[in-house]
């Protein structure tokens, strides 16, 4: 199991665990309902300093509780939240507030003041926090800079556009210098372009400041753009975890593949609705990370396609560096044994090849 995967259930905040001296966040077997309404059931999750990590989700799967509980301002009914080395779901109210300054927050509506100047908006925690007022605009005025927008800090809200919108909200919650950023939703009110520049300015800030952020998504692709790691929440429990290439090479609980349906290859509709326990043709799928899927898997599909095999749907991507691939394959439903050569050298690269039936 990769050490920054599931946390064993009954440790306490106080022990020693070596391999996770770098976290900024530890969950563990944290839970929560309101009323019958089971939120969070038993999500335990851990992110090392500097990783970003993609918690994506339907509707309802529990991702605004889990981030709600992150900051402090939901408590869970039962287990750990561990921000810093430090338990935080058991503390008051009143030791609860120098640890928020620790975590910074973005909103999916940017949550700006609209009578202040967007220097006022971004300079406002440090003004609750008792910063003299020249510290905290020169840290206002280093912040616009850092997101691009260091001409707009006499300007108000309103004159912004979205994505400038959301810029300031980023500054604004880097103004404490928080060792967490969590994100809730942040690009779902942008146009895709918008979106694009979003990310890559919140990568941009994870590399420079060495930032770790949690980003709560429904949206594949900003998993895929931008997090190290994703976690798919379902009904309150994380059903997958991994490095986002590994997920979407080969996902393994429905609910992520069926999140990965608009941002994967999928057989065409004309031929899904064929399949079948028989007919003239295979269906197979072939799933692949690393380079098999960017050299030998091309002149292996050849060989395919010489001996009446056919190319059907698929495309090759990058994430995170690596060649990500899905294809699918019409097999000769008479020649099991071009299946069989083509499985083994699938297989012995470490890809995955399914069959889906027949047309």
């Amino acid at each position: 199991m990769n050490s920054h995967a599931f946390i064993p259930v009954g440790i306490e905040a106080s022990e020693s665990l070596p391999h996770l001296k770098d976290e900024v966040v530890r969950l563990v077997d944290v839970r929560r309902r309101f009323n019958r309404t089971i939120a969070l059931d038993g999500v335990s999750l851990s992110v090392p300093k500097g990783q970003i990590l993609g918690i994506i989700g339907r509707s309802g799967a529990g991702k605004s509780t889990l981030i709600r509980c992150l900051n402090g301002l939901e408590r869970p009914d039962s287990g750990q939240i561990v921000i810093e080395g430090k338990r935080i779901d058991q503390l008051p109210e009143r030791s609860l507030q120098p640890l928020r300054r620790r975590i910074g927050m973005i909103f999916q509506h940017f949550n700006l003041l609209s009578a202040k100047t967007v220097e006022a908006n971004v300079a406002l925690p440090l003004k609750i926090e008792g910063v003299p007022k020249a510290e905290r605009l020169a840290r206002a005025r280093e912040l616009l800079d850092l997101v691009g927008l260091s001409d707009k800090a006499k300007a108000y809200p309103a004159q912004l556009s979205g994505g400038q919108k959301q810029r300031v909200g980023i500054a604004r919650a880097l103004a404490a210098r928080p060792a967490l950023l969590l994100s809730d939703e942040a690009t779902s009110a942008l146009d895709p372009e918008t979106t694009r520049s979003i990310l890559a300015l919140l990568r941009d800030i994870n590399k420079k400041l060495g930032l770790t952020i949690v980003l709560i998504t429904h949206e594949m692709d900003v998993v895929r753009t931008i997090a190290d790691r994703v976690a798919v929440i379902d009904a309150g429990r994380i059903v997958e975890e991994g490095d986002v290439r590994s997920v979407f090479a080969n996902p393994q609980a429905q609910i992520t593949k069926s999140l990965l349906a608009g941002s994967r290859p999928q057989l065409p509709g004309h031929l899904e609705t064929r399949l079948g326990p028989s007919g003239d043709q295979i269906v197979v799928s072939v799933d692949l990370l690393g380079s098999y899927g960017q050299q030998q898997f091309f002149a292996d599909l050849a060989q395919t396609i010489k001996n009446g095999g056919a190319l059907l749907q698929g495309s090759l991507e990058h994430i995170q560096g690596e060649p990500v691939a899905r294809f699918f394959i019409g097999i000769p439903a008479g020649n099991t044994a071009i299946l069989e050569r083509l499985r083994m050298k699938i297989e012995a690269a470490g890809a995955r090849l399914e069959v889906l039936g027949y047309v």
